[in-house]
């Protein structure tokens, strides 16, 4: 390492420039990221309602294969010639529109469906093209507010929204890019202040956030120009942009405060700078991979939303952890005394640590049993709450209410038809030499149909028999079938039919994953009267079940990877066997406190209005527990790390393990402490957000950090080293036993 550190430090310049040429070739491309990302990307590949979607839209020609939902209120009721004027004029104009292929409204079917006494609504099947639905959601959006505007001198409330699962995505795109800048504006100012208090110059603060907002550049840079290769969504964005600012200000400034330590005693800056590279950059390695693991494991899982936020993880890590150990060491250098500009104080820097951490070091190793007790209980009673933790989708409306497909679905609420947006679509599949059309295969879905909707969690069913009100197979009326309804309910080879299952209004979206898996385990030839008949199921509830399922089925190998590989990390940085088994587990008990203290906000309701959700939640995504034990752990190792990396310093320099630790806890309190501050501002500065899954990331890493940095890592972990004695060190070191 003192090899590598003397070849950075001298060849600055050279590093500098190689630097400046990848920021040159990434930076300018990480403004329109947002507009290269996907969105919708809670889906599976490879899975039963992807391939659902796949058959709608080629074995069969549906019109509605691919559609939106346009609610109309503010205009008469359709029963007047007024409101049905109103009507035609919005439905005429939506055909005017490019990308609609066809419609369905009360003008169509003269369907009571469509009568209610708050408005109505219009299904528009879309023609894509190839074009992104996020395009398509923005061209019906601009069509529709020019036609609001010319109906509104006619009818001053009438109100136009498109929702469903296109306009969804675009809005969360929108959420997502806003909640990201929105967060920067409110966390680096704070941070600023922060870093200024910590080290009391203007130019001392400045350093660690120019490298993590350079590393946020540059990881988004990357991101943009790997999308043409590797499909990411843009819930990459908001990760990135909070683990960079946490990761890469503190790499920086343990760095940072490493080299003023070092320049205290070596009054030439290169050599301070090689010393501080030396040790600390050791130190952010181990961590940085450590958080690298975390990340790399959520690979593991065949979804393209979790494939992006490790993708999103690993370039922020990286780039943060080149940045601190490889550009910053020569900045700092070329900086030397003049890292203490625009100061208004200095902190004391001495060769001896703080006194109160020192007499927090002593007190600590002398009860080590009391602090476990003291602390510990506690912690394991928040650690506890955590088996009632939701994997479902939150029902309600969690996409904020300004939206316009939030809007859309509230007036399909009051409507009474918002179950529309959640239909479940199932595709029969008829054995060798049964046709749909024939009189086995149409009383076959008549049966299903009706079996259907016998469920209380079922509003209505739609399928040929029924829309036709044929039950029997009579040929003769199936033959004037029109060639639209038989093109969307009939695949054009005859072997499939499509039913349409349309739930009840107060169904929870976790009722309906779990109605998706009763379906798809039913016996189909039993209740079809028809063996060798099939069923896949599709639709907005079975994407999020399928979602839900590959992510539990994951569960076990993800959690595998991160512990046994941040063991082996742990081990092989530090040659201690207790100590690195000792960090795993504080790690584990630091994630699970933290998802016991998002149980209690978040479902149970305690404090939720304070960050901005009106009542508890039913569910909390079935990615946010995965996504937050694998990103907590990896950054829970950081004080981990931190604090050991220390302590093996002054065993290495023949320091029992009791003065060693008392010696590397006072050493590194206040960097942990300032450390982890940095990072509980910017996880609780996403937490502030509209966006409610990042709102809950956001909240649980920064518990997670508080809990970890203040309780665990500076109280319980040490009175544990307390504990071990000279077996913290074995095998790599072997002290006496009165050591």
């Amino acid at each position: 390492m003192a090899d590598i550190a003397g070849i950075v430090v001298r060849r600055r310049a050279r590093v500098a420039l190689g630097c400046l040429m990848v920021g040159l070739l990434l930076l300018p491309f990480a403004p329109g990221v947002a507009t290269r990302l996907e969105v919708g990307g809670a889906t599976v590949n490879q899975s039963e309602a992807k391939n659902v979607d796949t058959l709608l839209s080629t074995k069969f020609t549906s019109p509605f294969a691919t559609s939106l939902v346009l609610a109309v209120t503010g205009i008469p009721a359709l029963e007047e010639d007024s409101g049905l004027d109103a009507l035609i004029e919005v439905v005429d104009a939506v055909k005017d529109i490019g990308s609609v292929d066809r419609v369905l409204s009360y003008i169509e079917t003269v369907d009571p469906v469509f009568l209610t006494n708050h408005g109505t609504f219009v299904v528009v099947g879309l023609r894509i093209d190839g074009r992104r639905k996020g395009d398509v959601v923005l061209e019906l959006r601009a069509a529709t507010r020019l036609l609001q505007a010319q109906l509104r001198q006619s009818h001053p409330r009438i109100e136009l929204a498109w929702t469903g699962a296109a306009a969804f995505d675009y809005d969360v795109r929108l959420t997502s890019a806003s909640d990201a800048t929105a967060a920067e504006r409110r966390v680096l100012p704070i941070t600023l202040v922060l870093l200024f208090i910590v080290f009391g110059s203007v130019v001392a603060a400045l350093c660690p956030v120019a490298i993590g907002g350079l590393g946020v550049g540059l990881s988004l840079g990357a991101a943009a120009l790997l999308s043409a290769y590797w499909p990411m969504t843009i819930l990459l964005q908001s990760i990135v942009t909070m683990i960079g600012l946490g990761i890469g200000i503190d790499y920086s400034l343990l760095m940072l405060n490493r080299f003023r330590e070092e320049l205290s005693v070596h009054a030439e800056p290169e050599q301070a700078a090689i010393d501080a590279l030396r040790t600390a950059g050791h130190t952010i390695v181990l961590s940085g991979g450590a958080v690298a693991i975390g990340f790399a494991a959520l690979l593991i899982v065949p979804s393209t939303e979790l494939r992006s936020i490790a993708t999103g993880g690993l370039l922020v890590v990286g780039f943060s952890v080149f940045l601190a150990t490889v550009l910053l060491p020569g900045l700092l250098c070329w900086l030397g005394a003049r890292i203490e500009s625009g100061r208004l104080w200095r902190p004391r820097l001495a060769l001896q640590p703080p006194r109160q951490w020192q007499t927090w070091g002593r007190w600590v190793t002398a009860h080590p049993v009391l602090v476990i007790l003291v602390i510990g209980l506690p912690l394991a009673a928040l650690a506890w709450q955590a088996r009632h933790i939701s994997t479902d989708i939150p029902t309600g409306n969690w996409l904020p209410e300004h939206l316009e497909s939030t809007q859309g679905v509230l007036a399909l609420e009051r409507m009474g038809h918002s179950g529309i947006v959640q239909a479940i679509r199932v595709v029969v599949q008829f054995p060798d030499g049964i046709a749909a059309d024939s009189e086995e295969g149409w009383e076959a879905i008549f049966q299903l149909t009706r079996n259907f909707e016998h469920d209380e969690r079922v509003a209505s069913v739609q399928s040929l028999p029924r829309l036709l009100g044929v039950e029997n197979g009579e040929q003769a009326r199936i033959a004037f079938i029109q060639p639209e309804l038989r093109a969307a309910y009939l695949s054009a080879d005859g072997r499939m039919g499509l039913i349409e299952i349309i739930p009840r209004e107060a169904v929870s979206a976790g009722t309906l994953m779990r109605y998706v898996r009763e379906l798809r385990g039913m016996s189909i030839g039993s209740a079809s009267g028809l063996d060798g008949t099939r069923i896949m199921v599709g639709g907005l509830p079975a994407m999020n079940a399928d979602y839900q399922d590959a992510i539990g089925g994951n569960v076990v190998k993800i959690v595998a990877v991160i512990v046994i590989g941040s063991f082996v990390a742990l081990l092989l940085g530090f040659r201690s066997l207790l100590g690195a088994f000792k960090a795993v587990a504080l790690n584990l008990f630091s994630v699970a406190a933290a998802m016991g203290v998002t149980v209690l906000v978040f479902q149970q309701g305690y404090g939720s209005e304070w960050l901005g959700v009106a009542q508890p939640l039913d569910g909390l995504f079935p990615a946010v527990p995965i996504i937050v034990f694998c990103v907590v752990f990896g950054l829970s190792m950081d004080y981990e790390v931190f604090l050991l990396s220390r302590v093996a310093e002054g065993v290495h320099k023949g320091m029992s393990n009791h003065d060693a630790l008392i010696d590397g806890l006072a050493r590194t309190g206040g960097v942990i402490t300032s450390a982890a501050l940095v990072m509980i501002v910017v996880f609780a500065g996403f937490s502030m957000g509209d966006f409610l899954i990042i709102k809950i990331l956001g909240f649980s890493a920064a518990v997670a950090v508080f809990i970890d940095a203040s309780l665990v890592r500076l109280a319980v972990g040490p009175a544990l080293m307390q504990l071990g004695g000279r077996w913290n060190w074995w095998p790599g070191i072997r002290l006496p036993r009165d050591s």
